[in-house]
């Protein structure tokens, strides 16, 4: 008798074990967020206009691109030449509702700051020129 009790309580044990519990739900969004399509924008452009021109100005850094960022702050950085675990010179992000742009670093209070604001600041606001026109 006691192994029937045993074995019935090891059946129940187990069946509730089974027991499915109501899935938790995840906000999947239905689209790109504004702060993922501006750092795209912004991204693509200083790719192309620093790193895939080899501008001078930009030879000593890497691109260290985090666009899929989980901190809804797509961002790319630029760290010393081939060291991708460095401490980042230029910290370029995007957040908010609206996706601003902002850009904080070592790099901004250097040489290339104002070209590197300038830059940014045409590319957020849709501009694809490499340099700013004349």
């Amino acid at each position: 008798m006691k192994a029937v009790l045993g074995a019935t309580s090891i059946a129940m044990l187990a069946l509730a074990a089974c027991q499915s519990q109501p899935a938790a739900t995840v906000a999947v969004p239905a689209g790109k967020s504004a702060a993922l399509r501006n750092m795209e924008q912004v991204a693509t452009a200083a790719h192309r206009c620093w790193f895939a021109s080899r501008d001078a100005a930009f030879r000593d850094y890497s691109f260290a691109n985090e666009l899929n960022s989980f901190s809804g702050r797509p961002r790319f950085l630029l760290v010393p030449r081939g060291n991708y675990g460095g401490r980042p010179l230029l910290v370029v992000q995007a957040e908010g509702a609206a996706g601003r742009v902002t850009a904080f670093g070592p790099m901004m209070d250097g040489e290339h700051g104002v070209r590197i604001k300038g830059d940014i600041e045409r590319w957020a606001a849709g501009g694809t020129n490499c340099a700013a026109s004349a």
